[in-house]
């Protein structure tokens, strides 16, 4: 059980606030908009290409059919069939769009929340 609530903080944005925890994530997945994600991709160090927004699109596709974030295994599998190469390619090329990882850059910017404990691989 947790004893101190996480600290917060908002990002102003022209589509509106965005509140996000003391990690940058976003504290409510519902007013994610594609500025946050172009917000904090800037942050991030990263310019959002096509390959880019095809995972954070099947990543907010799926938290809006399951109400969680999407295991990095599905995401892998979403890469390989889209472009019609192997789970192990797919898993590398993933790496390569989002270089500092799955949850700490691909999840932040999908607008998913910070997870607790998650596996990364």
């Amino acid at each position: 059980m947790r004893t101190k609530a996480d600290k917060t903080s908002e990002i102003s944005l022209s589509s509106g606030s965005v509140t996000v925890d003391g990690h940058g994530y976003i504290v409510d997945p519902e007013v994610w908009t594609k500025e946050f994600a172009q917000h904090v991709a800037s942050g991030e160090g990263i310019e959002l290409t096509s390959a880019h927004w095809d995972v954070l699109e099947f990543m907010r596709a799926s938290y809006a059919d399951h109400g969680v974030a999407v295991d990095v295994r599905h995401v892998n599998k979403f890469l390989a069939e889209k472009l019609g190469i192997s789970k192990n390619d797919g898993r590398r090329l993933l790496f390569e769009l989002f270089p500092y990882g799955y949850v700490k850059q691909a999840c932040k910017i999908a607008g998913m929340k910070q997870p607790r404990a998650w596996s990364t691989g």
